[in-house]
């Protein structure tokens, strides 16, 4: 268990990133830039921010995937070519991660260093239930050291995302911890499909709604325009703007997936207002490419998965006890002076290592700790 929460902590500090992201002592001179990056700006300014965690070699899956090719199939039914488009995203990948700020809004602006890191993880169907489709991904990590050695899988629970056909409403971040309920007009419903995104805890992060769009061989969902909160890997470094406020569009390719995000950074006075003065800092693009494994054994996360599934099905119970009790709700991360994350992992961790589960006791402790986590709004 203590495991599982140390590998957490160097997750969620940004200590993963691309094997060929340059140390910090690297002559920056040489230095590998963005592609498409600043090209007049100095080497040392736009040097890719991170660590230099390696991976092992891997191979990816060449031919379409049985899930790109049912896809193509002539004669389905929107809702149904919706459903597969969706369940495509399942599946063991390498991931990688890019974030480049592009535009600058205030004077004076001078472009943060972009931003890489990688994972490799494994998407489960965790609910199916005809319009309504919950994806967990669960990341099992091998590294290689400086000799070359070959690290044993490291499994951590990673992010979920929930997809529900017309829903009614969503639950969205209103900025400075806080997050509303927001009613959705039923006939503009029609055909829609709402994304909501929940952190490593089950705790929620964004939502939106948008249509899957098919044309010919492509199939891509784009979001409505979305608040969410700041990810780590802007936390960890920023605290000049309190919301990201942008839109993500997921499309699914012969081979995986990807997921393109188009995010303004947005100072706040206060929770849904905009600072008085220049709210909009900057613009960041950002790609999440999620590359389909050919053979590469995710056993690690089959069995922890197995081992707290149970556990992590009342840990989303009782946060849609809250999520359905109010019409708004603040959520903090850290509680006498610790982080729900790592509450909540120690939890699971006492869960797969019992020898039978008590969900009725489980549910009460999980209750207990989010109470100090959650503030009812008025």
């Amino acid at each position: 268990m203590k495991s599982h929460v140390v590998l957490l902590l160097i997750l969620l500090l940004g200590s993963l990133t691309s094997a060929s992201a340059q140390s910090e002592d690297t002559d920056c001179s040489q230095a590998r830039l963005f592609t498409f990056s600043w090209q007049f700006s100095p080497a040392c300014d736009m040097q890719v921010r991170g660590g230099t965690t390696q991976g092992a070699e891997l191979e990816l899956a060449e031919a379409p995937s049985d899930a790109w090719q049912a896809l193509q199939n002539d004669g389905l039914e929107d809702f149904e070519r919706d459903r597969l488009a969706i369940l495509a995203m399942a599946g063991g990948y390498r991931v990688s991660f890019d974030f480049l700020e592009t535009v600058g809004y205030t004077p004076g602006f001078e472009p943060d260093r972009p931003y890489q890191s990688w994972a490799t993880e494994y998407v489960y169907v965790i609910e199916d239930r005809d319009d309504f489709i919950s994806l967990q991904h669960i990341m099992v990590m091998q590294y290689v050291d400086e000799s070359g050695n070959v690290s044993a899988p490291m499994v951590q629970k990673h992010w979920r995302q929930d997809w529900q056909y017309e829903p009614s409403s969503i639950r969205v971040f209103n900025g400075f911890d806080e997050f509303v309920s927001q009613p959705l007009v039923a006939e503009e419903m029609e055909g829609v499909w709402s994304q909501s995104v929940y952190q490593v805890d089950d705790s929620p992060r964004y939502a939106a709604v948008g249509r899957w769009q098919h044309d010919h061989n492509i199939s891509s969902w784009l979001s409505s325009t979305t608040w969410r909160p700041l990810p780590r890997r802007e936390s960890s470094v920023r605290q000049d703007y309190q919301v990201l406020v942008g839109t993500n569009r997921h499309t699914i390719t012969p081979t995986g997936w990807v997921q393109e995000e188009e995010n303004f950074k947005v100072a706040l006075d206060a929770p849904g207002q905009l600072r008085e003065s220049q709210p909009y800092l900057s613009k960041e693009l950002g790609a999440a490419r999620y590359e389909r494994l050919a053979d590469f054994d995710f056993t690690a996360g089959d069995e922890y998965w197995q081992a707290t599934e149970q556990f992590w099905r009342d840990v989303r119970a009782v946060w849609q006890e809250y999520i359905d009790a109010d019409e708004a709700f603040a959520f903090s991360e850290t509680a006498n002076g610790m982080p729900l994350f790592v509450s909540v992992f120690g939890l699971a961790g006492e869960a797969a290592e019992a020898t039978t589960y008590d969900a009725s006791a489980s549910r009460a402790q999980i209750r207990a700790l989010l109470a100090d986590h959650i503030t009812q709004q008025p």
